[in-house]
C-alpha cells in the first residue's frame, strides 16, 4: 500500500555491519540525498545545484560532432552501434551532483529508505513522474528496468548490480531492493543510477534486436530525428514532468542536441572551423596548439576552455589480449612496455602537453606508490605465493630513462629470456620457429601518427608490427569478439571505484562478448583484490584495496600505459553560458545555456542570420 506522510530529509548512510539485527522500513528514516561517505552536502530544502544558473534561458540548439556511423537507437545491449547522447531520453531513480565526490538526489525517486545493516533499501516514486506517452512512471517499470538490463543488456548491469538479490514492487509507487550479505558500500547508490525503461513499450518487442526507432522514455529529451549513420536530433520536451525538480532546475536549457557524424577528427574539425559545429571536444594536443589558429578565433568568436577534472586520470594504454598466446610470458609484456618512448613523443607531437601514465587510478590516493605500505602488505600477504616477488621487494616500475636504445636492450634481454632470439632482424620462438608478429588495431586515423613511433621502436627488436584501420562498426565487433592483437583502450575511474571494476578485471567477464575486461585477466589474486575494493567500508580501506590491486595490475605489465592531461579540453563558438567554476567532479554541458546576444553576433557571422 502507498505510504503516506515520508518525511523527506537528507541523512548520511550509516553502516552497522555484522549487527545482525532486522531493521523494518518503517523504522528507517525516509531521506532525499545518499552520499558515499559521511553527510550530502546539500540539505533537504536546497532548490538547485549550487552551480547552476536557475534563471538560465530555454532556447537555441547546439551541434556536436560524432565520429564514425551509427545503426541503433538502444544503448543498453551487446548488439549494434548505439547513437550519441541517447542516455538524455531516459530518467534514473536519483541525479548525481557533480559538485561532489558522489552523491545523489532524488529525480524519479522523491525518496528513500536504507537499512542500517544495508541489506535492502526502497524507493519511493513521484506519482508526478511520466514517460513522454503521458503514462505514469511506476513500481512495475522500475522492477522491469532492472531485469531486463540485468538479463539481457550489456555485461555492465550484470557486474554493476551482482550483490542484488531481489527487486519487488510493494504498491504502485515503492520497490524495494535486497542485498547480499558482503555487497559494496556504492551499491545503494548506484542503483540510484538505474535508468527507467517503460514496460508498456517494451513488452511486445525484442529488446536485444538493434532498432532505429524513437524510443520512449521519461527524460528532459526525446528523439525528434534519426537519419541512420549521419545525424540525430533531440528536442527538449517542453511539458517534462521533472523541470521543476532541485536536480533539474537550472539545466537542461537548450532546445535541440543535434549530433553530426563524420568519418574522421580531420573532417570534423574543418566543420567547427566552418561553422558547421557548435562545440569539440579536443583530443589532439597538436591540433589543440596549432588548429585553431584562425580569424573566428582572432577575432573572440571562438573560445578554448580547459576545465580542469576532478576525477582520477584513469588508465589510457595500448592493451595486451592475455587470449593470444603471445602476451601470456609477463617477460614479453615488460618488453613491450620498455620500447614505449613517451618523452620523444611529448616533445615532438604532444608540444609538452600531456604527463606519463604509470597508475590505474592516476592522480588520486588510490594509486600505488614506491615499495608496498603496510596496510597494503597486510592485504596481499596471503597471496604471496600466487604474485611476482619483486612486488612485495621493489618500488613499483616508473619512468624509464628518456635514452631509447638502454631500454630496448633491456626489452632484448627479457624477450631473450622468454624464449625469443633475433634471426636475420626479426624475433623469432626458438620453440616453435615461428615469428613475433603484432597488429595494433584502430578506428581513428588520427591515432596513426602516434602509433608510428612505437611500431618504429617494436621493429629495432625484431618485432614484426603494422597498423590496422577499420571503421568503427567494424571495430566494435572486433571488440566484441576480442579479435584483436593489441588496441588502443581506456579504464576511466571515479573518485569512488565499485562494481564496475569487476568487469574491467575479474575472471568473470573475461569471455563476456563486449565486456570491458579487454585485457582477458582470468587471475584469482585480481577477482579477490576487486571483491575487497568494492566492500571497503572506510575511505582508508578503499584507497588501500585500489592501491594493492593497482600493484598487481602494475607489476602484470598488462598494458603499455600511455599519457594522461588532468584537463578537458573544449573549443566552442561563443554563444553559450556555462558555469563558472565549473562543478569540481564532472562537466556538467546540462547546465548549459544559449546566451541570446552572442548567439546572434556569432550566427550573424556564421550565417548572415539571426537565429539562435
Amino acid at each position: 500500500m502507498l505510504r503516506m506522510g515520508k518525511a523527506i530529509i537528507t541523512v548520511a548512510i550509516m553502516s552497522f555491519s555484522g549487527s545482525g539485527f532486522a531493521v523494518t522500513a518503517d523504522k528507517v528514516p525516509t531521506v532525499q540525498g545518499l552520499a558515499m561517505y559521511d553527510k550530502p552536502a546539500l540539505k533537504s530544502d536546497f532548490t538547485h545545484f549550487p552551480y547552476v544558473n536557475p534563471e538560465a534561458p530555454k532556447s537555441g540548439e547546439l551541434t556536436r560532432d560524432a565520429i564514425g556511423s551509427f545503426d541503433s537507437t538502444n544503448p543498453f545491449i551487446v548488439t549494434g552501434t548505439p547513437a550519441n547522447g541517447l542516455t538524455q531520453i531516459y530518467d534514473t531513480l536519483m541525479e548525481n551532483n557533480p559538485d561532489e565526490p558522489f552523491s545523489m538526489y532524488g529525480l524519479l525517486a522523491q525518496g528513500v529508505r536504507l537499512d542500517p545493516n544495508r541489506r535492502w533499501m526502497e524507493f519511493d516514486l513521484n506519482p508526478k513522474a511520466r514517460f513522454h506517452d503521458g503514462q505514469q512512471v511506476t513500481a512495475d517499470d522500475v522492477v522491469f528496468s532492472f531485469r531486463l538490463l540485468r538479463d539481457e543488456g550489456q555485461p555492465f548491469y550484470a557486474a554493476y548490480y551482482a550483490d542484488v538479490t531481489s527487486a519487488q514492487r510493494l504498491d504502485d509507487d515503492t520497490v524495494r531492493f535486497e542485498f547480499s550479505p558482503k555487497n559494496s558500500r556504492e551499491l545503494p547508490l548506484i542503483l540510484g543510477q538505474l535508468p527507467i525503461l517503460p514496460e508498456h513499450f517494451w513488452k511486445d518487442r525484442d529488446f536485444a534486436t538493434p532498432t532505429l526507432d524513437p524510443l520512449l522514455g521519461s527524460g528532459p529529451y526525446r528523439i525528434a530525428k534519426v537519419e541512420p549513420g549521419r545525424r540525430i536530433v533531440y528536442e527538449r520536451v517542453k511539458d517534462y514532468w521533472g523541470k521543476n525538480l532541485p536536480v533539474n532546475r537550472g539545466r537542461h536549457n537548450i532546445d535541440r542536441l543535434i549530433f553530426d557524424y563524420y568519418r574522421d577528427q580531420t573532417v570534423a574539425l574543418e566543420a567547427f572551423k566552418a561553422g558547421n559545429l557548435d562545440m569539440r571536444f579536443e583530443s589532439s594536443a597538436r591540433n589543440w596548439a596549432t588548429a585553431y589558429d584562425f580569424p573566428a578565433l582572432k577575432q573572440g568568436f571562438v573560445k578554448k576552455l580547459e576545465i580542469p577534472d576532478g576525477q582520477p586520470a584513469g588508465m589510457q594504454a595500448y592493451v595486451m589480449n592475455l587470449r593470444r598466446d603471445k602476451f601470456k610470458n609477463v617477460k614479453v609484456r615488460e618488453a613491450l612496455n620498455l620500447a614505449f618512448d613517451f618523452p620523444w613523443l611529448n616533445d615532438n607531437l604532444f608540444y609538452g602537453a600531456y604527463e606519463r601514465t604509470q597508475s590505474y587510478f592516476e592522480n588520486s590516493e588510490m594509486a600505488a606508490r614506491g615499495e608496498p605500505s603496510g596496510a597494503e602488505l597486510e592485504l596481499l600477504e596471503p597471496y604471496r605465493d600466487q604474485l611476482p616477488e619483486r612486488l612485495f621487494d621493489e618500488a613499483l616500475p616508473v619512468e624509464q630513462p628518456d635514452d631509447i636504445r638502454p631500454r630496448l636492450r633491456k626489452a632484448l634481454g627479457l624477450l631473450r629470456d622468454a624464449g625469443y632470439e633475433v634471426q636475420n632482424g626479426q624475433l623469432i620462438n626458438r620453440e616453435s620457429g615461428r615469428p613475433f608478429t603484432l597488429e595494433i588495431l584502430l578506428y581513428d586515423a588520427q591515432f596513426e601518427r602516434i602509433v608510428q613511433p612505437l611500431i618504429r621502436n617494436f621493429e629495432r627488436i625484431g618485432i614484426k608490427s603494422k597498423i590496422r584501420i577499420v571503421d568503427v562498426n567494424q571495430y566494435l565487433n572486433r571488440l566484441r569478439g576480442f579479435d584483436f592483437d593489441m588496441i588502443v583502450g581506456s579504464f576511466p575511474q571515479s573518485a569512488n571505484p565499485g562494481n564496475e571494476q569487476r568487469e574491467f578485471w575479474t575472471s568473470d567477464f573475461a569471455d563476456q562478448p563486449q565486456s570491458r575486461n579487454l585485457i582477458g585477466l582470468k587471475n584469482p589474486v585480481i577477482d579477490e583484490l576487486v571483491g575487497k575494493l568494492i566492500r571497503a567500508d572506510t575511505r582508508e580501506e578503499l584507497d588501500t584495496a585500489a592501491q594493492a590491486l593497482d600493484r598487481v595490475l602494475r607489476w602484470g605489465f598488462y598494458v603499455i600505459p600511455q599519457f594522461h592531461l588532468a584537463a578537458t579540453r573544449i573549443a566552442l563558438w561563443d554563444k553559450y553560458g556555462y558555469p563558472e567554476p565549473a562543478p569540481k567532479f564532472n562537466i556538467d554541458l546540462d547546465a548549459w545555456w544559449v546566451a541570446p546576444e552572442r548567439a546572434d553576433a556569432v550566427n550573424q557571422r556564421q550565417h548572415g542570420s539571426r537565429k539562435r
